[in-house]
């Protein structure tokens, strides 16, 4: 537990991401259709992670990196969002069901760098 299990990718077009990684990596994308936002699922040969719509708009180039999301699989996502909490993060988008998968969110960290945690849960809805 507690290693990086998924990772994401933003976009502001994802039907030209997505054209963009099936021809440079060959990933396979999936769309979910029982999520709250617009999402793919990305199969690779390792990892594997997702491509959503940008719910924000993209940081002007001068901002420093602007990269993938990482979520990091955790037992429980409750406790381990309280210890987000308790140690300084912020709640980027609360906790939501990806169904028959797992719980998933988004904080922020001490200096304002976005990841998810995500809690296995096939019951999830």
């Amino acid at each position: 537990m507690n290693t990086i299990g998924y990772f994401e990718i933003q976009s502001s077009n994802p039907e030209r991401e997505i054209r963009f990684y099936k021809a440079v990596f060959g990933w396979k994308f999936i769309k979910e259709e029982f999520v709250p936002i617009e999402y793919y699922r990305i199969e690779t040969n390792s990892i594997n992670g997702g491509l959503l719509k940008r719910p924000a708009k993209v940081p002007p180039t001068e901002s420093g990196t602007n990269a993938f999301v990482c979520s990091v699989q955790v037992e429980s996502f409750d406790k381990t969002g309280q210890l987000i909490l308790s140690n300084g993060g912020r709640v980027a988008l609360p906790k939501f069901a990806i169904p028959g998968r797992c719980w998933q969110g988004y904080f922020i960290d001490t200096d304002s760098n976005t990841f998810g945690i995500f809690e296995v849960d096939e019951k999830a809805k």
